[in-house]
């Protein structure tokens, strides 16, 4: 009885987030339909069995000389009344408090899916505040068995120590929830986003580490104004691909569909056949196939440290420190305990042999220096599960990866010599190129701000 109103006072706390569509924690489903089901029929069970055990005692009981049957009602009342309370402190609290833990990201990314790459990347991004399963899992009952599947999957696979490495991304396997049923909960890609100013810094192989600024005036456009969003995701405009990878950085075949202004091109490379193109698997184009790392973002080495510089993580005073960083982070460590042990003290060493002036005057910023550039490397590289600089390309631009020019690379045409357009001035408008002392951030304001950080 005991287990019948523990399963039944515990469903009623969790049933109303399960009915009304609570989507951002899937695992509200484990409780509603097999923790809960589980304890209620092994007390409905229990029950008959305990019955049938105590037969005996209970007709003893029955006959005894002096049962009142007012205080056996009263005892039962006060069975119930205490497990009563006792189930609605075990609901309000430990049923809430698991219900909120198995939402957030730690349990996601540390406790029950062991992803230190995919947690690390999260937690230094732009969306570190917003739940795992807000993107990784659809809404409704479909979205919470797919995502149960899959995990289950995964369970095998971790057991038997048999998943992949590097894991592969959602995308490259192709279990990733559709853009629209995720990311445009918050953003939406037809509506104008107007122009966005972009700075990039980039310091020299320098003993100076010479500091240099490009300026992008990024034409995102959407719905009817021209730019990046209302090229693609413009009223009407459709548009296939087929890749040749599964990481989708081949694209030979593209189709371009305006229902609005009734046109249809088919673009393919000089050296595909089209109809070996069409073969491939299609796409329909979405978000992510730009924005494939809106969250778990790998960086390179050389901007990673270009982010760390500018940002004053590590002191662009020291002498040849972006040089030496990006040196130590692409050395090959066979663990991360090793490059713990190596990384650090091998930056303090190279300053105490080729500059002890500088190490005498300034060591509290080279030990932080040593740390930052630590930090870079774990949140980048994971030698156990074969995750290296890389290894998971991001398709946002086309410095670091080919990106943008997977399409709009000049040799994507059409039967009658249309092409995919490469010109520059299309998506962004180049302010500044590599400049040492850009006009344009004078005329914002930046300028001053900037060389501070310079000069430390």
């Amino acid at each position: 009885m005991a287990l019948l109103a523990t399963a039944v006072i515990s469903w009623l706390f969790v049933l109303p987030q399960q009915v009304r569509g609570h989507v951002d924690n899937p695992y509200v489903g484990i409780l509603v339909f097999l923790v809960l089901p589980v304890l209620f029929f092994t007390g409905l069970a229990l029950v008959p069995i305990g019955v049938y055990l105590s037969k005996r005692q209970i007709r003893r009981g029955l006959s005894e000389e002096g049962f009142d049957r007012q205080t056996a009602l009263r005892r039962i009342g006060w069975f119930f009344g205490a497990t009563t309370l006792l189930n609605i402190l075990i609901g309000t609290q430990v049923s809430y408090r698991a219900v909120k833990y198995m939402e957030t990201p730690q349990f996601c990314g540390a406790t029950c899916h062991t992803m230190k790459p995919e947690l690390s990347a999260y937690q230094n991004s732009p969306h570190s505040r917003v739940e795992c399963v807000e993107c990784h899992v659809a809404p409704g009952a479909a979205g919470w068995i797919n995502s149960k599947a899959s995990g289950l999957r995964q369970l095998i696979e971790t057991v038997l120590k048999t998943a992949p490495k590097p894991i592969p991304s959602a995308l490259e396997s192709n279990r990733l929830v559709p853009a629209r049923e995720t990311c445009e909960n918050c953003h939406w890609p037809q509506e104008f986003s107007g122009a966005r100013l972009r700075l990039l810094s980039k310091y020299a192989d320098d003993e100076t580490n010479t500091r240099s600024e490009t300026v992008l005036l990024m034409l995102v456009g959407g719905n009817r104004i021209s730019g990046i969003h209302g090229a693609h995701f413009g009223p009407g405009v459709h548009i296939r691909f087929a890749a040749a990878d599964a990481k989708r950085q081949t694209i030979p075949w593209i189709e371009y569909r305006n229902t609005e202004k009734n046109q249809v091109w088919h673009f393919v490379t000089s050296e595909s056949a089209p109809d070996s193109a069409t073969a491939l698997p299609q796409f329909e184009m979405q978000c992510v196939d730009c924005h494939n790392r809106p969250t778990h973002t790998f960086d390179l080495p050389e901007r990673a440290v270009d982010k760390a510089l500018a940002l004053g993580d590590i002191a662009a005073g020291l002498p040849y420190i972006k040089k030496k960083s990006v040196e130590l982070l692409k050395a090959n460590y066979a663990t991360s305990a090793e490059a713990a042990a190596k990384l650090p003290s091998a930056l303090t060493a190279f300053y105490q042999q080729s500059y002890p002036d500088v190490y005498a005057a300034r060591s509290p910023d080279i030990h932080q220096a040593g740390e930052a550039v630590l930090a870079i490397y774990n949140r980048n590289v994971f030698p156990d599960l074969k995750v290296t600089w890389g290894t998971y390309p991001n398709n946002l631009g086309h410095t670091d990866f080919p990106g943008c020019f997977r399409c709009h690379d000049g040799s994507h045409t059409t039967a009658d010599g249309k092409t995919i357009t490469q010109d520059c001035n299309t998506c962004h408008e180049p302010l500044a190129v590599e400049e040492a002392s850009p006009e344009i951030l004078r005329t914002l304001g930046l300028a001053d701000r900037i060389s501070k950080v310079q000069k430390q």
